[in-house]
């Protein structure tokens, strides 16, 4: 059986001026990075402007476990199925960050014979986006630390500084750190703090802006540090949006590639759902919809992130319809939560099935309660077995939902048909009536517990003091009328990650709440969840290497 990396090294790939024509750009219309990669031209987003809007559809899933569920393949698949059914279609997907790729989750290129390609570049530097975001944001936190050594006209507090610097890697060596050591040109000395580039929110912000003018805007309002009268400093108030913007200028445009059956995927931003809103960026979500009748974008992790963040945080602030959700769940990971050990998840056992099946019936609930029709699809594993697959099915029908089983990893948009079909019907014949599950008039801490009660079955939500005393001050200095993005783990529902299934009377813990100005959320940390992720003990770096030919081999 051929790998994920070796069928996509294998792939007949069009030049990507074959592909933009699908869309109906021609040569002038992007700028190519090589013969494979592209990215969209503000001229040719421009022309399309005034175009009738497409479908969109969200593909989300249930808790990811190390079963794997296949999220992004599922995507893929399911927009080579829609164009093999002859419907014009676009995948609007995110880049994949170096950290998971040589760390544990691998890379997000999808996976078997519903992939984007070429997927090696897609892994690693791919068009550069991720450099520009992290050499924007540091280069604000250079100049901040310069402002401190130069006099500090500001009057900052060294002590109360919140940018934090970023690198696009797991190194938890950086979380806490002091800079500044040596002579006093070396800098003031104070305590600094590194985040992976997903985390930051200059990327929130690229995700979210609608334009250069738009990213400007919101780059100045991104709040650095606190001054010793309690008022906030900004990144305008250190005169660094021009040269962010510089840095950003061509990050902001959509990237087009292809999927392996040739067809048109825009892949842009990257956002971990986990610790951020978990979405790819609202320009290429917009642009898909101008030149497509269906788009099909994901979101980040399991429907209690990426799917909240994605109806409570994107659409909310782009004002985008959905048209429909598919959940995705395996077999394998309702197994999983039905308490099956990791080796034994190949053989049958509908018993463990029917146990762990609750966490699929509590993303079920939680996304009816937005008003998006939903189809459930079990991307299918050859070990699944007639008997487990039954017990699914009959679950799903009786809480009102279609049921498709997907075999695109093995069959690629071939084995989506089924699942096309299912969507493209309940998209014309059930309407949606989306509404985000809260209002941002609410307090912070009504907003947080929302949240924490419908999508995560919590009873209720623990602060620490430093969150409590965080909530009054953001709410004190005009910023409690936004929406808010929880930070947790991905592993379970509630902010544990050993609770599997459906957990009940328990309590979230929000130890940390801060304000992302510029990107226009509330960020609330609960649990032990890092915004710098952490290697394991034997990383997939280890196992990555080019051989003899030259070819990449390990990376996923």
């Amino acid at each position: 059986m051929l790998t994920d990396i070796e069928i996509a090294q294998a792939a007949e790939m069009k030049d990507i001026r074959e592909v933009a024509s699908k869309i109906g750009a021609d040569e002038d219309g992007i700028e190519m990075y090589g013969k494979y990669m592209a990215k969209i031209s503000d001229q040719f987003i421009e022309s399309i402007k005034d175009n009738k809007d497409g479908k969109l559809i969200l593909v989300t899933a249930i808790n990811p476990t190390p079963a794997g569920e296949g999220k992004t393949t599922v995507t893929l698949g399911l927009n080579d199925a829609l164009r093999r059914l002859g419907k014009k279609s676009v995948v609007a997907m995110r880049e994949p960050s170096l950290g998971p790729c040589f760390g544990i989750k691998g890379g997000a290129a999808g996976g078997g014979y519903a992939q984007a390609v070429p997927m090696e570049k897609l892994n690693l530097h791919f068009t550069g986006d991720f450099h520009a975001i992290t050499s924007a944001n540091n280069l604000l936190c250079a100049m901040l630390d310069n402002h401190l050594l130069q006099g500090n006209a500001l009057n900052i507090d060294p002590n109360r500084v919140v940018i934090k610097r970023c690198l696009d890697m797991n190194d938890r060596a950086l979380r806490n750190i002091v800079v500044g050591l040596g002579k006093r040109l070396d800098g003031v000395v104070r305590e600094d703090h590194f985040c992976i580039t997903v985390a930051t929110e200059v990327m929130a912000i690229l995700c979210l802006a609608e334009d250069l003018k738009d990213l400007e805007e919101r780059l100045g309002k991104i709040i650095v540090a606190y001054n010793y009268d309690n008022q906030p400093v900004t990144a305008a108030d250190l005169k660094a949006v021009g040269a962010m913007s510089v840095l950003l200028k061509d990050a902001i445009r959509p990237n087009l590639i292809q999927s392996l059956e040739n067809n048109p995927v825009f892949v842009h931003g990257g956002p971990f759902a986990n610790i951020a809103h978990g979405c790819n960026s609202v320009r290429a979500t917009k642009t898909a919809l101008k030149c497509a009748d269906y788009v099909v974008t994901e979101a980040g992790f399991g429907a209690d992130l990426g799917a909240e963040k994605f109806l409570d945080i994107k659409c909310r602030m782009a004002g985008l319809t959905p048209d429909a959700v598919v959940l995705v769940a395996t077999a394998r990971a309702l197994k999983y939560n039905g308490g099956v050990p990791k080796a034994e998840l190949s053989n049958e056992n509908v018993e463990a099935l029917e146990k762990g099946i609750c966490n699929l019936g509590k993303h079920i609930e939680n996304l009816q309660k937005y008003g998006v029709p939903i189809v459930v699809t079990i991307n299918k594993f050859v070990a699944d077995t007639d008997a487990e697959v039954d017990a699914i099915r009959k679950f799903v029908e009786s809480k009102g939902c279609k049921f498709t089983v997907s075999e695109v990893w093995a069959k690629g948009g071939e084995g989506g048909e089924e699942l096309a079909k299912a969507v493209l019907d309940t998209i014309e014949n059930i309407p949606t009536n989306y509404a985000p599950l809260y209002s941002t008039e609410l307090s912070i801490r009504e907003k947080i517990e929302t949240i924490s009660k419908e999508i995560y079955g919590a009873k209720g939500v623990v602060y620490s003091p430093e969150a409590e005393k965080a909530i009054d001050r953001i709410e004190a200095i005009g910023y409690g009328k936004t929406p808010v993005c929880m930070a947790k783990t991905q592993y379970s529902l509630s902010d544990d990650q050993t609770l599997l299934g459906r957990p009940e009377n328990y309590d979230i813990t929000v130890r940390e709440v801060y304000v992302s100005a510029g990107a226009g959320f509330v960020v609330a940390i609960a649990g032990a969840i890092m915004t710098m992720p952490g290697l394991p003990k034997s990383p997939a770096a280890e196992r990555i290497y080019i051989d003899d030919e030259g070819n990449t081999v390990g990376l996923f």
